[in-house]
């Protein structure tokens, strides 16, 4: 594997990020709500993050719920948030023990109470552990995120603590929610579509993609070791070139 590496001038990812589609169009294929799907959903994420150590990748983000995602039925948004208190409060423990570190990242002012305390708990939680670090985006959009940050860095300047010499793109990072996280290495999107749909629009940057036609459900930890080994096989050079 080391001549491996030397030759791509890669390992495998340490950072994958993914955006999980697929859920309503599996169950409709099924005959079945949507809501069916997102639960089965929910299952595979657990499926990824315990594959996640063995295959070297020690930081996982999941697109959970977009900023946009609330122009959706309500029966259906409802039912998504149902969900998330649901999968939080059953899976912290399991979480924990399996020594997952879970961030949730996004603005929460629109979320309910309830859903933010477990976040919160499970945060706390698990903040201690470093074997997988798992960041769900939770009513989270790129440019919301960009947005955000650049309203803290205004405030900022107006309080006199930094001025507008001290901007910078290293600065600007500081203040997104994903200020302690390293940029993704590798961005998978399920179910065929080909678009980024405003997820981690500032980190990507030169992150590698993979746009797969498998369903999110269908998702499998062995499909998830294939693309992270196909990673390794690519030239990364970051827009410099061999000498």
């Amino acid at each position: 594997m080391a001549a491996e590496q030397d030759k791509t001038g890669s390992g495998g990812p340490k950072h994958v990020a993914i955006i999980m589609d697929g859920n309503g169009r599996w169950a409709q294929q099924r005959g079945r709500p949507r809501l069916f799907g997102h639960q089965a959903g929910a299952k595979r994420v657990r499926d990824i993050v315990e594959a996640c150590p063995d295959l070297g990748v020690e930081y996982l983000t999941i697109f959970a719920f977009s900023t946009e995602n609330w122009r959706r039925t309500q029966a259906e948004v409802s039912g998504l948030m149902a969900l998330f208190r649901r999968y939080i409060a059953r899976e912290a423990r399991a979480l924990f023990k399996k020594g997952v570190r879970v961030r949730f990242i996004g603005d929460r002012i629109r979320l309910d109470e309830k859903l933010v305390a477990l976040m919160d708990e499970l945060e706390l939680l698990t903040a201690g552990n470093d074997r997988v670090h798992l960041t769900v985006a939770l009513n989270y959009g790129g440019r919301d995120e960009v947005t955000r940050a650049a309203k803290r860095l205004a405030y900022e300047i107006e309080q006199g603590r930094l001025t507008h010499k001290d901007v910078d793109a290293e600065t600007l990072s500081r203040f997104l929610d994903t200020h302690v996280l390293p940029d993704p290495d590798l961005v998978i999107r399920t179910s065929g579509e080909a678009r980024i749909s405003n997820f981690l629009l500032w980190q990507s940057a030169y992150a590698e993609y993979e746009f797969i036609d498998t369903l999110w459900p269908d998702f499998t930890p062995e499909e998830f070791a294939k693309v992270c080994a196909g990673f390794a096989a690519r030239d990364r050079r970051f827009g410099a070139v061999k000498a």
